[in-house]
């Protein structure tokens, strides 16, 4: 089905290159090209050989026969009508982690059906080409929105792709995803970087956390250590759901310090035990 097509991946850190791993693995192509503007990362996915070669953008367009945008939100809403502009047959597949914006930019191009918005659900608080994974996405979600404004043909390749990398295949609208995403992902990223200030802030000496700091912490503010290029972008894109999930989060802590300045335990074991249910969902 893929094995004998050219892959362009835009962007080649973490989401990129992990996706090359897995197109390389699977051999889903013969030759991988790499877009990247950031020279030394380009450097690096080919010293690592994530892609076999490096090209400029509209170079490496007429060589390939589908297309992988995994850079910042904002840097797909500026390429992808480019792109768009600039193919023939190939398919174009994006992994943002909004969608709607993206969608929106291209909502009446004439390339508009080879375009398939997606989001694989994986990611880590590490970036660049040295963070790419191996068996990345083995057993992940992925998302796809609003799939009746993609062509037939171009859905197809987008659901064998990813089902050929271990993963199973969600439809969304965009704005259905942008709700979701904003509850279980994007509000955990702001509340780790929000921690992460705050002790920063109170303890003032940096061995003490560094000493202290159990795995209970480590794992709350390991988000915290996530690229601010790749996360401003999304909090932006995103901020209309987002804000209504921070409204949310501020009456849960209004309620945790009430009963505390009330001393009333049996408010924070309510809390607490409420909380517990999630040990059902998340297993």
């Amino acid at each position: 089905m893929t094995k004998n097509k050219v892959c362009c991946i835009i962007g080649t850190g973490l989401i990129g290159g992990s996706i090359s791993y897995a197109i390389r693995k699977h051999k889903l192509a013969s030759h991988i090209i790499g877009v990247d503007t950031n020279k030394a990362n380009a450097n690096k996915a080919l010293a690592l050989g994530i892609v076999h070669e490096v090209l400029p953008l509209r170079k490496a367009i007429p060589k390939c026969d589908y297309i992988i945008l995994a850079v910042p939100v904002h840097t797909i809403t500026q390429l992808l009508p480019i792109i768009l502009n600039h193919i023939t047959t190939q398919v174009v597949i994006d992994t943002g982690s909004t969608k709607a914006n993206i969608i929106q930019c291209v909502q009446h191009h004439t390339k508009r059906k080879q375009y398939v918005a997606t989001h694989p659900m994986w990611g880590t608080e590490h970036s660049g080409p040295s963070a790419a994974m191996h068996n990345a996405f083995t057993h992940k979600a992925v998302v796809i929105c609003n799939k009746n404004e993609s062509s037939a043909p171009a859905l197809a390749f987008t659901h064998k792709l990813y089902t050929l990398l271990g993963m199973h295949i969600l439809y969304m609208t965009a704005q259905e995803h942008d709700m979701h995403t904003a509850y279980i992902s994007h509000i955990s990223h702001i509340t780790s970087f929000a921690l992460a200030n705050t002790v920063l802030q109170k303890e003032q000496k940096t061995n003490t956390i560094f000493e202290l700091a159990s795995g209970g912490f480590e794992s709350t503010v390991r988000l915290a250590k996530s690229n601010a290029a790749m996360w401003v972008p999304i909090f932006i894109n995103n901020k209309k759901n987002i804000l209504d999930v921070l409204m949310e989060l501020e009456v849960q802590l209004a309620e945790f310090k009430k009963a505390m300045l009330n001393n009333d335990e049996a408010a924070l074991a309510q809390l607490i035990i409420k909380a517990n249910k999630i040990k059902k969902i998340l297993k």
